[in-house]
This record gives structure tokens, sequence and C-alpha cells, in this order.
């Protein structure tokens, strides 16, 4: 099979579904999951992607019940590792082989890959009937997230995103604090990152490098636009670049969102308007060095309106004379002060919640949940659990258990897409750099015509998806 070319089965099962699928409404996984296996039984396990957080995904499904089986990678050296320590997995460079050629020789995948290649893995994995492991964000476009949902509906494989805070206790006593009433009637949310930690703010593509000897710069570009090598793209800093990456948004806000979108229910808003309050040196290559942005949602069931503010990157400190301080969010000047940012949140990444009878915080991936000022904890006593724990908080173990129950796993596309879809439509702010009114239900940007083009992209032959 030419690498250009999708495999026969893949291209079947893309053009059995048209385009017009992803602007349905927001859908749910299926409850009852065919295949169910015995609790001690391995579960096969294929790997889209070998190398970075490749490994850990690889690792921590191995740990958690599954056998390795294959390990799809296009640079050998940076899969080098997985591929030891695993040497009877068959080794390939393209993911679309081997679904196509060992399809048949295992029942799950993780996809580990760069953004821009999430959706036409795991969209070829599902429709050939694979579980299917993807890493956050779920998808690189906002169509994406819809196709991807739909696709897992109409399979019924077991889905879940990478966030595993979600597996967390954390987050889980955050959603049961807040739903319990500790703090009131949230009316606030601000959530923040320490990213970028990679180059942003470039304006022009980068010049041509010599490619490494065993990798296949064509394959690693998949579905982008070709552009020459450069060691600045791949393997780590390729998140700044919008051809392959959603910026710190991408990296971060699956995480550090997902207690706020969990805990005051935004999957549930049919719509919802966001406006950049700041952006510091945006362009059409890379995500900007800095930005703020605000979300507003309306009333869900017996929750108020809420307005949530994002914050990432580095802005001018006048001490320094450099851009080396945080963009951080300022505490309510109307609230008891907490003047030390590392009483909140964990510093560098965090969020906190103001409610009409007190403000909570919560970590990175949610945890540390707790009231503040640290005071008010002294006397507080947290409802009844009501949500389930997930055991050791373990994303692969509870990934692989699904599996093997037959049952949905946390954070399954149902959910995944809808997170995904709200905390990317940050970048679609920001291309169209003013304020939008997103109609969830009609899959429209209903204020600006044009900056519906930002909801999709264009695929390179070979590599098409029906959205």
């Amino acid at each position: 099979m030419s690498k250009s070319d999708l495999s026969r089965r893949a291209f079947l099962a893309a053009t059995t579904t048209t385009a017009a699928a992803v602007v349905s409404t927001r859908v749910n996984a299926a409850e009852v999951v065919p295949g169910k296996k015995s609790p001690n039984e391995k579960v096969p396990l294929a790997a889209i992607g070998g190398g970075g957080k490749g490994s850990a995904d690889i690792w921590g499904c191995h740990k958690g019940g599954a056998e390795i089986v294959a390990i799809a990678d296009p640079d050998w050296d940076r899969a080098g590792d997985m591929m030891s320590r695993f040497p009877d997995a068959k080794k390939f460079k393209d993911y679309r082989v081997m679904l196509d050629e060992f399809g048949e020789n295992f029942d799950a995948c993780t996809v580990t890959t760069p953004d821009h290649s999430h959706a036409p893995a795991a969209y070829q994995a599902m429709n050939l009937g694979k579980h299917v492991y993807v890493q956050k964000p779920l998808t690189h476009t906002i169509a994406e997230a819809r196709l991807l949902a739909k696709t897992a509906k109409e399979t019924g494989v077991v889905t879940q995103m990478g966030n595993q805070g979600h597996c967390g206790d954390g987050v889980r006593d955050l959603c049961e604090m807040v739903w319990d009433g500790a703090i009131g009637q949230v009316k606030e949310a601000h959530i923040w990152t320490s990213r970028p930690v990679w180059p942003q703010g470039i304006l022009e593509p980068l010049p041509k490098e010599e490619i490494p000897k065993n990798m296949d710069w064509d394959l690693w570009i998949g579905p982008a636009q070709p552009r020459d090598y450069n060691k600045m793209y791949a393997p780590f800093n390729w998140r700044g670049w919008w051809d392959f990456g959603c910026g710190a948004i991408g990296d971060m806000a699956c995480h550090i969102m997902d207690p706020t979108f969990w805990a005051l229910k935004l999957y549930e808003a049919e719509g919802f308007s966001v406006e950049p309050l700041m952006v510091d040196c945006m362009n059409e290559q890379t995500a900007p060095l800095a930005s703020t942005i605000k979300f507003e949602f309306p009333a869900r069931g017996d929750m108020d309106p809420v307005t949530v503010y994002w914050y990432d990157g580095k802005v001018w400190d006048p001490a320094t004379g450099s851009r080396s301080k945080q963009n951080f969010p300022k505490w309510p000047e109307h609230l008891p002060q907490v003047n030390e940012e590392k009483y909140y949140g964990d510093g560098a990444n965090g969020s906190f919640f103001v409610g009409t009878d007190g403000v909570a915080t919560a970590g990175e991936y949610g945890g540390e949940s707790r009231l503040l000022p640290a005071e008010n904890m002294t006397d507080y006593t947290r409802p009844e659990k009501t949500l389930r724990r997930i055991k050791r908080e373990d994303p692969y173990l509870e990934f692989i258990t699904a599996i093997k129950e037959g049952r949905k796993a946390v954070s399954d596309f149902s959910y995944a897409s809808l997170l995904t879809e709200t905390a990317n439509f940050g970048n679609v702010a920001l291309f169209a750099g003013s304020k939008l009114e997103w109609d969830s239900k009609a899959f429209k940007i209903t204020n600006n015509e044009d900056a519906n083009k930002y909801l999709t992209k264009e695929y390179r032959k070979g590599w098409e998806l029906p959205c």
C-alpha cells in the first residue's frame, strides 16, 4: 500500500460517514460495549506513537492489563526505547499500514501523536472496531471533535481521552463540593497555566534542515500541508505551530479546565460566547506568546450563568525589563485577600471559583480541591461521595478495565469531545480576533459568518476526513 493512500478498509469506512454527520447535536457514547473479556485476560493493544508521551501511554496500558503487540511511529529513534522494551511487538512507521495489515491481531489502540494526527488515526481505528485511548486535546479542530464523538457512538467501542486528572479523586471532591453548595452559585472561574514552555510567536516557517536518518518526515507531517523539516518542529516544539498543535490551550486546557467544565456542568450549555481580551504576538504560523480569553456560559439547569477566564503565557515584567511574568489572574478585590499565588491552585497551573457564598480552588489536575482562605476548611465537612472513584486513580487501568467489562470509560468521547470543543474554541476566537457567539446545536458561529471556516481545516490528499 502506498504511504499516501488510505487502506481500502479505512477508505470505505471513511466514505460511509458524511460531512453532514458532524453537525449533529451532542452525543452520548454507547453504554454497553461488545467483546467483553475475562478479568485476567490480556487486551492486545497497538500503539500509534511510541516516543515521548507515547512511551508513558504504552507502559501505562501494559501495566493496566494490555499486551503490546504492535508499535507504529514515523520516528524510530524517538520510539526506540519502547520498541526495545517490547521486542516481540511488530514495528511500523505508518499506522495506516498497521491498522490495515495487522489489525486482526489487536483490539485496542493508543493514539499519542501531535494534535493534527489524532482524529485521522482515531477515526480509522474506531471504524475498524478498535477501542481507542487518545491523548489530549482529543482533536485539532472543532469539527473533528464532533466527528469522533459520533463515530464512537456508532461503533460502540470503548474510548478515553488522556486527561488523566479526570480519573483523580481531587476533581471528584471539587464537583461534590460545588454541587453541595459549598460556595453557593458560582459566578466566575479563573484558569491559568505557565505554558507555553516552547517557542511561539514565530512569524515565518523555519529553514530546511537535514531529516534524521530514522525519521519518515512525510509520514510525520501526515494530514498537514507539506513543509521542510526543522528540528524546531519535531520531536517536541510542534505544539506551538498551528499546523501541528493547539498551543497552550491544546496542551493544558483539557487538564486544567476539566474541573471547571465538570463541576459547573458546562457540557449542558448549548452555546456560549468566547472573547479574546489580550493577545500577544498572534500570527498565522504559531500560537501567541500570551493570551487571556473570556468565556460566557448561560444558565444550566439550576446553575446560574457563569463567566470563565483563561490565562496563558508570559507578559512584560517592568521589574525585570523582560517578558518573564506569568499571565496570572488578579484576585477579586471584593474578596478576602489571598496575597500569595502559591495559596491557590498549584502556582504555575490551577483554577479558582468565585461563588456567592465563598471561594474554592483546585490544582493542575483538579487535585487539592479546597475552600479559600485556608481557615475556611477548618470546620468544613466534605459532602458524601456520590461520584465513582477510579481504582488507583489510574487512567490506563480504567481504560483497559472498561474494555474487559464492556462498559464506558471515564472521559469517554461523549464527554471529552465537548471539553475539547469548548477549550479549542479559545483558539478559534484568537484566529477571529473578536468575540464569537457559538450555537452548539446548530454547529455555527452566529455573529461572524467568516469565522466558521476555523471550525475545520484543509487536509492533505490521502489523509482526508469527512468534516
